[in-house]
């Protein structure tokens, strides 16, 4: 996650890792651990991990979106450094390249940053013009304007109901395909104007577009089945016995994920008995943390 950067018109982001301190003490860093920071992003967490690791440690940087990537390749880089562009769901094929059959410490952030909600060119954000796109891959999957063509009612319905806990889903639904059905249903704006006409532009001191664009984002991505299949199957295979895997979540429902999946005893010893928030200063600065939640465990023997 990041911040506007003034001195460049607000364009420009300065990145800001969530819940850095609290990150770092939880994983109980140290030389030669091996660590996966499976959403990399712009590596502000991994520029902290990387040399607490030293000697001897090596660190796996994962993350979907390439433009992302491209950032964290500008702040760790070298031999002990391993950056791949795919999900942290797919940590199997990447370890078994590496012929290391497991990691130490995981780490996963998985909300947005500034610079992926002023991308020009996906949508992200409500504040642009950009197409509706909203790929974290543009390789793969249907954008949200393709997904809008083709979806019912009643799917859109559920949809907003599921990943934005919306009321007035229904009325949205109606008025986002209606909108569509006239050819105006092509940007960013077009999408929020819509959102703003049922919904008004405020909602407990939130836009309700931050919701709306929240749910649309997780359902073209995928992102609750990717986090499902690691959770279940890929994290307890590959974190190694007395391993520590953090979890930041930025939604209701990510966060019943990993809570529940990490009440198994048989598996998991839980460091954080109610998920670890930011400060209140760290809010001041990132309004957008304001919702994260951080839950941490140890892997059982």
């Amino acid at each position: 996650m990041s911040v506007p950067d003034s001195r460049s018109g607000g364009r420009r982001t300065v990145h800001v890792p969530v819940m850095l301190r609290e990150v770092l003490q939880s994983l109980s860093l140290q030389p030669g651990l091996w660590v996966v920071d499976g959403t990399v992003g712009a590596g502000g967490h991994s520029q902290r991990i990387l040399p607490m690791i030293q000697p001897g440690g090596h660190l796996i940087g994962l993350d979907r979106d390439a433009t992302m990537l491209a950032r964290a390749e500008q702040v760790v880089s070298g031999e002990n450094v391993t950056l791949k562009q795919t999900s942290y769901s797919e940590l199997d094929a990447v370890l078994d390249e590496l012929n290391h059959p497991q990691v130490d410490r995981v780490l996963l952030d998985l909300g947005l940053s500034s610079d992926q909600l002023a991308d020009d060119e996906r949508g992200f954000g409500f504040q642009t013009e950009a197409p509706l796109d909203m790929r974290f891959d543009a390789r793969q999957g249907e954008s949200v304007q393709e997904l809008l063509r083709r979806i019912s009612v009643e799917d859109l319905t559920q949809l907003l109901q599921d990943f934005g806990d919306e009321s007035q889903a229904r009325r949205l639904a109606e008025a986002i395909l209606w909108q569509r059905d006239q050819r105006q249903m092509n940007t960013a704006s077009d999408l929020r104007t819509c959102i703003e006409s049922v919904l008004g532009s405020r909602h407990k001191g939130s836009h309700p577009g931050t919701r709306i664009f929240q749910a649309l984002r997780i359902a073209v991505n995928r992102e609750l089945e990717h986090l499902e299949h690691f959770l279940d199957d890929v994290l307890p295979r590959r974190l190694s016995v007395g391993g520590v895997a953090a979890i930041i979540t930025f939604h209701s429902i990510e966060d019943r994920m990993v809570k529940q999946a990490f009440r198994d005893a048989s598996r998991w010893e839980m460091l954080t008995r109610k998920p670890l928030v930011p400060s209140p200063s760290e809010v001041r600065l990132n309004p957008r943390c304001r919702s994260a939640k951080l839950r941490v465990v140890r892997r059982n023997p």
